[in-house]
């Protein structure tokens, strides 16, 4: 969007693999603990995450003070480009030669896995918050991955079972080509399905596609009743805009928008949004609380407001280091065990769990984008339709597969 593109640089981040640090240091000479986020800089979920996690990151570790165990707080960001190979190269570096205690973000689901498998490798905790994947807390959870802020599951049973519940009884994907279009297109058929619908036909569209006229064109001639979206960023707000283009969302068709931030509403404007409904565990507007946190965000943003991968980094950061700090060390067992034994609190939060197999226990939202006459100030985007308790938002336990959780 307009008023995030232009933000190039912000605090020493380069789009280069390794980003120079910014450094929020206490009095102390002692040697940094290192916060390294991994994130997309350059690529279609720069908006959502990017520059805006670092920020979120730069709150939490100034709400913390600066330092924790007597050592100043350093935070790195690089680019892994939404790249396995580039993304697991970045984290074996970070580890291994810059001493970074600590990975985070990961933007697309492919290249989060390949950071979850170094992470695992190297004992160092992962604080999962770009990737959505249901896989990271099932056949490829981690003793060290811990799940922040959505996952493909919890956005499928929200929006396609809501819609399908709603009379979207036939339905039609486009999927991005790769991990997360995969499970967000399996979870949300498992929704659909159990719901009484029926996916008349799914299409896979590369990464960063900029011309989805053919795919709109063959999910119109299926005559679905729902077009599901399981795409994000740039791709998700290319499907919606060229879907109003071409007259398919006048036509009766209901779009299903199945990662959706209110980035994204931004960028394309209520005229072509209005009505869409998706879910996540975060609005800026939801609490004063909210609206205090996102006001000090948008200070170091351009006036923009923070989407659910903001708000995820500044949770997850915020948390870890309350766990670092409870432990008494940064031991990585210690400080994972510390994790999933306290409940987690925050702006957005109050007393959420943390289950074994690293999956946070969110309360989940549907929300449906207002029309433009309900909107009566700057970013009020969003109204309410339910909220979703853990129970039901999320996967339960046995379901997931987790390799080391006990049955």
């Amino acid at each position: 969007m307009t008023t995030l593109s232009r933000r190039v640089l912000l605090g020493g981040i380069a789009a280069a693999p390794l980003a120079a640090p910014g450094i929020i240091r206490a009095q102390t000479n002692s040697k940094p603990v290192k916060i390294g986020l991994l994130s997309d800089m350059s690529g279609p979920y720069r908006d959502v995450g990017g520059p805006g996690n670092r920020a979120a990151v730069e709150l939490a570790v100034q709400d913390f003070g600066g330092s924790v165990l007597g050592r100043p707080i350093e935070i790195v960001q690089g680019d892994d480009q939404n790249k396995p190979d580039v993304a697991a190269s970045l984290a074996r570096q970070w580890i291994d030669d810059n001493g970074v205690d600590v990975l985070a973000d990961g933007a697309a689901s492919s290249s989060g896995l390949a950071i979850q498998q170094i992470s695992r490798e190297k004992k160092r905790i992962y604080l999962i918050t770009g990737p959505a994947s249901s896989d990271f807390t099932g056949k490829q959870c981690s003793p060290y991955g811990i799940h922040f802020a959505y996952d493909t599951y919890a956005l499928a049973h929200g929006t396609g079972g809501a819609l399908t519940e709603a009379g979207g009884k036939t339905w039609y994907f486009i999927t991005a080509d790769y991990a997360f279009g995969y499970a967000l297109e399996r979870d949300t058929i498992a929704a659909v399905e159990a719901a009484g619908g029926k996916v008349l036909g799914k299409e896979r569209a590369p990464l960063a596609t900029a011309d989805f006229s053919s795919y709109l064109v063959q999910a119109k001639a299926s005559g679905a009743q729902v077009f599901g979206f399981a795409n994000a960023g740039t791709d998700l707000q290319n499907c919606i805009k060229q879907a109003a283009e071409f007259g398919i969302s006048q036509s009766g068709v209901r779009m299903a928008t199945l990662l959706m931030a209110i980035n994204d509403v931004h960028s394309l404007g209520l005229n072509a949004c209005q009505g869409l409904v998706y879910t996540d565990s975060f609005y800026w507007d939801m609490t004063p609380k909210t609206r205090a946190w996102a006001k000090r965000w948008a200070a170091k943003m351009n006036g923009m407001v923070p989407g659910l991968l903001h708000a995820g980094n500044y949770c997850a950061a915020n948390h870890w280091l309350k766990s670092v700090k409870a432990a008494g060390t940064l031991d990585v067992d210690a400080v994972a065990a510390k994790m999933k034994a306290s409940p987690v609190n925050d702006f957005y939060n109050t007393n959420v769990q943390i289950r074994e197999d690293g999956r946070v226990m969110h309360v989940m939202y549907l929300w449906q984008v207002k029309t433009p006459a309900e909107s009566k100030y700057p970013f009020d985007y969003c109204k309410l339709l339910a909220t979703i308790q853990p129970a039901q938002a999320w996967r339960p336990l046995a379901d997931g597969g987790c390799p080391f959780v006990k049955a």
